[in-house]
């Protein structure tokens, strides 16, 4: 597990010096499926880098990556990753982006490495050996009553359709008096769960690659990860997820069921 984990850490900070480099530089940027949904070159530039590396030391693994889908191989291990999460903000030169690189064998997370770059931020996670930010062990906070947390949040590309009610869930929170934040990086804001710097996490339709490697540091700092089902996630497929300790995850999901019920219902008064 050693050389796994070391070769990701190698991938991130190498892919992380050219993102740093290309910081607020001139580059090329154009749209995917909608208008804001970016790529830029260094999103392309920094997977190149990340695969050429893991190819070197593992060519017989899988990748999974968000720029260019599915490489398969031989091996049972799948490296899931996002070579540049947040790349509207590096785009606009807001410096919250990071790396987020993890490794699957049999919709198991091995390890979870999220690096960012311009803040030299490093959290890493191994399977059963806890979560760690810059060589110093991290933990969940234990703030278990929904009023008095702060919470961090996204919004998928398609929020302008309000997908599973994404924008009643956000207004139905801050109607609580809860204080919330939209940092553009679910990579980030499942690291900075991890290492108690908000106390939870929601957010709709993530994919594998913004995930995988934030939910296992989650997990090894004592939290949990759970889908809008309150169910365990799957990694194989997009997922609806909520993230902090358990209590307060269980907290914040219920506060979204109730949503999903009046919809359900058709009383659109609470």
């Amino acid at each position: 597990m050693d050389s796994l984990l070391n070769t990701a850490i190698e991938a991130a900070r190498k892919a992380g010096a050219l993102l740093k480099e290309g910081f607020r530089s001139q580059f090329s940027v154009s749209s995917k499926s909608r208008y804001h949904d970016l790529v830029t070159e260094y999103d392309l530039r920094s997977e190149t880098i990340i695969m050429e590396h893991i190819r070197t030391h593992f060519p017989t693994h899988a990748i999974l990556s968000e720029e260019s889908g599915n490489h398969t191989a031989s091996s049972d291990i799948t490296w899931v990753i996002d070579p540049l999460d947040g790349t509207v903000n590096f785009a606009h030169g807001i410096p919250l982006f990071c790396i987020s690189i993890a490794a699957i064998q049999n919709n198991t997370i091995l390890f979870g490495v999220i690096y960012a770059p311009m803040t030299d931020e490093l959290f890493i996670a191994e399977k059963g050996k806890g979560a760690y930010y810059n060589g110093e062990k991290i933990h969940v906070t234990d703030v278990s009553t929904l009023t008095k947390s702060f919470l961090v949040t996204g919004f998928p590309y398609s929020v302008s359709d309000n997908p599973g009610h994404c924008i009643e869930h956000f207004s139905h929170l801050v109607s609580m008096g809860i204080p919330v934040r939209r940092l553009g990086s679910a990579a980030l804001d499942l690291a900075y769960v991890a290492s108690g710097r908000f106390d939870g996490f929601w957010e709709i339709l993530l994919q594998p690659w913004d995930m995988a490697a934030g939910s296992l540091l989650v997990s090894e700092a004592g939290g949990i990860v759970i889908d809008y089902h309150g169910k365990q996630l799957n990694m194989d497929t997009s997922s609806s997820i909520i993230a902090g300790n358990s209590v307060l995850a269980h907290e914040i999901l219920i506060e979204l069921q109730k949503i999903n019920h009046v919809y359900q219902s058709g009383d659109f008064h609470e």
